[in-house]
């Protein structure tokens, strides 16, 4: 019987989880946590795949295949599919945040630094000539419009985010300039005004019918417009863009038509290396573990007198002070060997630069341990790498800028038809003075060899050293041949030192 007047014990709130967390999402995890019968399959798909994929009809080719996401008897286990699921996109505010870092700083922007530090040569590529002075004012429009910074600032955001937009602002009276296809005969004198480049948190994707409906087409899944506030529809070929590991086609949306990060790449990554960094103070504060034997008995009897003893204890534990123990204790030392974490840590960060494409003895400063290298294959690769963002990215980023400036200040300044010009990347790899002055001499030997052969004589090795601009000599004037007459220094044809000049128009002095 339940009195009236007694109130009964409310029961306790159950709570309710509402985002309860996905097993195997955490670091390092690829097991299955206990009390986790079954992954829901799909929704770890969603992670990567914002758009439902196609369900195709029974008898069909692809509908056994994701008809069920993948999922048949010969699909990936649940724990592996939950930690590969967990490597998706990790959204711009994060690459952000976790650029932050000066470990994923520096795998971003040294690329981009790299690429550029020896700079190029400006090139002529229709067999025309030209003054140096209108080589040399292109070079001044370089410097006016930080082309080398925003070519730097181009592969380092691009790196951080997996895409970077820039935009070349051209000033025109027609109102959809923008939204139409790039045409470089709209480009009036004195229209171009530089360079800018968005995060892509500011632009939205925009595809025509054909982009979305026809897998045959060339820009298939590619926006044809990205929005602007501001501008409004900007026409893709209006910018230069850059997307750092393109993804395919059914994790283009989520990526926004980006590419991976080396944020998203390497964070993982860094957080095992700093962690393992962090380990090594640890261990050598704690490397000496101390065993004092006692009457434990007795200790727990008079628990006031063994915490008194014990923090007598702890006072001269050190390599100063004198340890004193009763004749009836037994003390014991153990030591740490600490002689293999210098080399489990640098592995760690080792990793962390192979993901990066960057070698460990330029991101760290240090020599490679714990792989056995010596670094040499490391830094062979890295060139190439550099020399693919030069041919892939950089170069169509610094000849659409020469070509607005060709028709935007250079051409109506000398008075000349505008001329397709070309850039000519210096090598990546800067030579030492001992390395250089090693290869003259080897070119001193084959000249020497050529000339007792009789292929070449004396004027053409001067016209080489002339134009070498490496060989000490190429401020010398050309040869004067013995009737008075002097001939013309020999330029390379399409070279820095080269004019332009419309080939059919001999009056054209430019």
């Amino acid at each position: 019987m339940i009195w009236p007047f007694r109130r009964q014990k409310p029961e306790p709130e159950k709570i309710k989880i509402e985002n309860p967390p996905t097993p195997g999402a955490g670091f390092f995890s690829t097991d299955i946590p206990l009390g986790v019968p079954e992954f829901d399959r799909a929704a770890l798909i969603a992670r990567s795949i914002q758009t439902p994929m196609p369900k195709l009809k029974k008898g069909q080719g692809m509908d056994a295949a994701i008809g069920k996401w993948g999922g048949t008897a010969a699909s990936v286990p649940d724990a592996q599919l939950a930690w590969y699921a967990s490597q998706g996109f990790i959204g711009y505010q994060l690459c952000a945040i976790i650029a932050q870092h000066w470990l994923v700083d520096k795998a971003c922007t040294m690329p981009a630094r790299d690429a550029v530090r020896n700079g190029y040569e400006i090139t002529v590529n229709d067999g025309s000539k030209a003054r140096p002075e209108i080589i040399t004012a292109m070079k001044t429009l370089d410097k006016r419009y930080g082309l080398n910074r925003n070519l730097r600032e181009f592969i380092r955001m691009g790196r951080i985010f997996g895409v970077r937009h820039a935009l070349f602002l051209v000033d025109s009276d027609d109102p959809n300039y923008y939204a139409k296809p790039f045409n470089i005969d709209g480009v009036k004198p004195g229209s171009y005004r530089g360079i800018s480049q968005i995060d892509p948190y500011w632009v939205t994707p925009e595809l025509d019918r054909s982009a979305t409906a026809n897998p045959a087409s060339l820009h298939f899944y590619e926006p044809t417009w990205w929005r602007l506030n501001g501008i409004g529809r900007v026409h893709r070929s209006h910018f230069c863009i850059f997307r750092a590991n393109e993804v395919p086609d059914a994790l283009k949306p989520t990526y926004n038509y980006g590419g991976v990060s080396i944020p998203q790449k390497i964070f993982e990554r860094v957080y095992a290396a700093e962690r393992t960094a962090n380990e090594g103070p640890q261990l050598a504060l704690t490397k000496r573990s101390t065993v004092l034997a006692l009457n434990t008995a007795a200790a727990i009897t008079d628990q006031a007198a063994f915490e008194e003893r014990m923090a007598l204890w702890q006072y001269y534990l050190n390599n100063y002070g004198v340890k004193i123990i009763d004749r009836g204790d037994t003390y014991q030392q153990n030591d740490t060997a600490l002689g293999d974490v210098d080399t489990v840590t640098m592995t760690q960060y080792q990793l962390v630069a192979g993901a990066a494409n960057v070698p460990s003895t330029k991101l760290l400063g240090t020599s490679p341990k714990g792989f056995n290298s010596s670094g040499s294959y490391e830094e062979a690769n890295y060139h190439e790498e550099l020399e693919s963002i030069q041919e892939n990215d950089l170069t169509p980023f610094a000849e659409r800028h020469h070509q607005l400036t060709m028709r935007s200040d250079i051409a109506p300044r000398f008075g000349i038809a505008p001329v397709d010009t070309e850039i000519t990347w210096l090598p990546v790899a800067s030579l030492t003075a001992t390395e250089q002055a090693d290869i003259n001499l080897k070119k001193s030997q084959t000249d020497t060899a050529l000339a007792q052969a009789g292929a070449v004589d004396g004027v053409d090795i001067r016209n080489r050293l002339i134009k070498d601009p490496d060989s000490g000599y190429s401020g010398l004037e050309a040869y004067e041949d013995t009737d008075g007459e002097e001939d013309l220094p020999v330029e390379a044809a399409g070279t820095v030192g080269a004019a332009i000049q419309a080939p059919d128009n001999p009056g054209n002095t430019a």
